[in-house]
C-alpha cells in the first residue's frame, strides 16, 4: 500500500512540473507592447533571473480619456512611439508629417524619441479637431447613423483618421460619404469603435499650443 501511495505521489508531481514548465514557457513569449490599457490590469516582465518574473500592475481606464488615449494609440501602433510605418506616418499615433507641421513641430527624428511630445501632441490635435467640428459635435452625438450611435469621442477618433473634413462629409451626407485609409479603416469604423468614451475634458481650441 506504501509503494501504491509513493507511486501517486511521484506521478503527482511530474504533471505538476510539467504544468508549471508549459506556463512558464508562455509567459516568456509575451509581448509587452502588445497591452490594451483598457483590457488588462497586469503585465509580466522577465527579470535577468531564470525563473523570477515581476507583476506589474497597469490601471484600468475604461471608457476615461486616458482610456480613449490608449485604445486609439494601441489600434495606431500599439502604443509603440518608435513605429514610423510604411507611409510614413510616425509614433504611437501615427502623425502624418503636415499635420505635424501644423502643430509647429518639424523635427521628426526628435518627435519619435520623446514620448511626452508626442502625447501632447495629441491632446493639441484633438483640441483643434473638437474646435473644427464643434457645429457637427453639436447637432450629430446622440443620432445614428447607419445604425451607429454618434459620440463625441467616435467623432474625434474619425478625425483623428481621416482629418476633420472627412468627418463633416461623412455626418453632412448622414453616412454616405466615408472616407476610409490605404489601410482600409473608415470613418465609419472608427466611429463604432471608440464610441462612447468621456472626452468632456477636451477643450475645443482653434490655436492649440503644444
Amino acid at each position: 500500500m506504501k509503494k501504491i501511495f509513493l507511486i501517486i505521489g511521484l506521478f503527482s508531481i511530474i504533471i505538476l512540473s510539467s504544468a508549471f514548465s508549459k506556463t512558464e514557457k508562455n509567459e516568456r513569449t509575451y509581448d509587452k507592447n502588445c497591452v490594451r490599457p483598457t483590457q488588462m490590469t497586469t503585465v509580466f516582465t522577465l527579470e535577468e533571473s531564470k525563473h523570477h518574473y515581476n507583476t506589474i500592475q497597469v490601471p484600468f481606464t475604461g471608457k476615461s480619456l486616458a482610456g480613449f488615449s490608449g485604445a486609439l494609440g494601441f489600434k495606431e501602433s500599439q502604443n509603440r512611439y518608435h513605429v514610423v510605418n510604411k507611409l510614413g506616418y510616425l509614433g504611437k499615433y501615427q502623425f502624418g508629417k503636415s499635420t505635424l507641421e501644423r502643430l509647429k513641430i518639424y523635427d521628426t527624428n526628435d518627435f519619435l524619441n520623446d514620448s511626452e511630445q508626442q502625447e501632447k501632441a495629441f491632446a493639441a490635435l484633438c483640441s483643434l479637431n473638437k474646435y473644427i467640428l464643434r457645429i457637427d459635435i453639436k447637432r450629430s452625438v446622440g443620432k445614428k447613423i447607419n445604425g451607429i450611435r454618434i459620440t463625441e469621442s467616435g467623432i474625434l477618433a474619425a478625425a483623428h483618421l481621416g482629418g476633420a473634413g472627412s468627418v463633416k462629409k461623412y455626418l453632412r451626407s448622414h453616412g454616405d460619404n466615408n472616407f476610409s485609409d490605404a489601410f482600409g479603416s473608415s470613418i465609419q469604423y472608427y466611429m463604432k469603435k471608440f464610441s462612447g468614451y468621456d472626452v468632456s475634458s477636451i477643450e475645443a481650441n482653434r490655436n492649440p499650443v503644444i
